[in-house]
């Protein structure tokens, strides 16, 4: 089969309106997030259903015509823009939510659909998809379920992974593995869905998932408190697990670096205490009972006080005032239109290693780059670190230093490259700081036995 009568061959499974083709691909298709790469596919293709997704997958393994599966382009690791060569198979059309069932707590939705519209959904029922990040309003659930994505809320519920009953999925020879069903409890053989969840798109693709909901909680409470050390931040975390149990939903933490960015850039959010504190902890309470949950909050927020771990805080008494302080945490991870282009990490770490991380990345860069702009913030409730850093008019050159920086004192801290942003291109170099040979071989060994033809996403994770 030639490549054009491959390409022929591929448009007619999805139709005229199924695929886009030279100057119709719109730059959202090709064009990655971290300003790395943009070069136009061979053919964007836009399947409606699972169907056509096997029989696009089918043809292109016969032919070893690779693959960039994308969803709604938000990643930060560049594995959704395509490579020379590739193809693109967007799922943007396959955007319905298919079912809400009350009785189980599940919802059936295609790859495409949007996070934002899955949490509107649920709550429109009663019911809350706890998965939460800031580009909620663009990022698709099969992206979502490709890089395992975590967000603000993974100390209650868990990652993306911990929010899935089943999925459906098609193997590159397009084999479709229908694991949609809706049992909380199903011990019958390996997890199969574990083996496409986090895998960026290179071992299967995702078509639809199960998702599990929870009720919608009654109460929610939030409030932001100035803590002047990183141990102080770390006692104060023990403290909002002791007293407020599981109704503790997220506790966020923002340098003070991070917050002065804020301050500084981000006109459109007003931040609530000065900007003369070490740290700076958004805690988040939800339960079932308003009234009792209410009290909980302050009585635990007192007694933090008491104790010397909180400088000051201020509670949000109106929804408005909730969004305020949630957006000033969303904001630290926009600060770039303010600053300039800013490389963005995405870490995991013993929380007890935190504070020295902070203070020994900062040092190190400003090392070699004095006037170093950067910020951290992140989910510390479960370990994870985000740092944005812009290190002069060539920061967009000098990746591959900064990474060294950043990584190397990862490697030594046995912490994690890579918390929730997946590995991709951007941090294949640095997957042996994090994981032993015998496990990048295991991994590599799975990706072959799916993948023989190596057609799905391929050069992400590893080469």
């Amino acid at each position: 089969m030639s490549d054009t009568s491959l390409l022929e061959d591929l448009k007619a499974i999805v139709g005229a309106s199924g695929f886009r083709e030279g100057d119709d691909i719109d730059a959202r298709n090709y064009t990655d997030w971290m300003g790395a790469r943009a070069i136009v596919p061979v053919l964007l293709l836009r399947p409606s259903n699972t169907a056509e997704v096997s029989a696009i997958l089918k043809l292109c393994n016969d032919a070893g015509q690779p693959l960039a599966p994308q969803g709604g382009m938000t990643g930060l690791v560049s594995a959704a823009a395509p490579l020379a060569g590739e193809i693109s198979l967007s799922f943007e059309r396959m955007n319905r939510i298919e079912e809400i069932d009350p009785y189980t707590s599940t919802m059936t939705v295609e790859a495409g659909v949007v996070l934002q519209s899955i949490q509107e959904q649920a709550e429109a029922h009663g019911l809350l998809f706890p998965l939460d990040l800031g580009a909620r309003g663009s990022a698709t659930i099969g992206g979502n379920l490709s890089t395992n994505a975590g967000g603000n809320r993974v100390i209650r519920y868990g990652m993306t992974r911990d929010l899935v009953v089943g999925v459906e999925a098609v193997l590159a020879d397009g084999t479709v593995i229908d694991g949609l069903h809706k049992l909380r409890k199903n011990n019958t053989g390996y997890d199969l869905k574990q083996l496409f969840i986090g895998s960026e798109g290179t071992l299967g693709l995702i078509t639809k998932a199960v998702l599990k909901l929870t009720q919608k909680p009654n109460s929610q409470a939030v409030a932001m408190c100035s803590v002047d050390s990183f141990a102080n931040v770390a006692d104060l975390l023990v403290h909002c697990q002791a007293t407020l149990g599981a109704n503790l939903s997220a506790f966020e933490v923002i340098w003070q670096n991070s917050y002065k960015l804020v301050e500084q850039h981000m006109s459109h959010v007003t931040v609530p205490l000065d900007a003369d504190h070490g740290f700076y902890v958004l805690v988040e309470s939800m339960g079932s009972d308003k009234t009792k949950d209410t009290d909980l909050f302050f009585d635990s927020l007192a007694s933090a006080t008491e104790k010397n771990l909180i400088d000051e805080v201020v509670i949000a008494d109106s929804d408005a005032k909730m969004k305020n302080l949630w957006a000033v945490r969303d904001s630290a991870a926009e600060v770039s239109t303010g600053v300039g282009y800013m490389h963005t990490y995405d870490v995991s770490l013993n929380v007890s290693d935190m504070g020295y991380f902070g203070e020994e990345v900062e040092r190190r860069l400003r090392a070699q780059w004095p006037d170093a702009v950067l910020g951290l913030f992140g989910h510390i409730g479960d370990g994870n670190v985000h740092i944005v850093i812009n290190v002069g008019p060539d920061t967009k050159v000098l990746h591959r230093e900064i990474d060294e920086v950043v990584y190397g004192l990862i490697q030594k801290l046995h912490g994690a490259i890579s918390a929730e942003h997946g590995i991709g291109i951007m941090k294949k170099e640095f997957l042996s700081y994090s994981k032993s040979e015998n496990e990048i071989a295991l991994m590599k060994n799975l990706k072959s036995t799916l993948d023989p033809k190596n057609i799905l996403n391929p050069g992400r994770v590893f080469n």
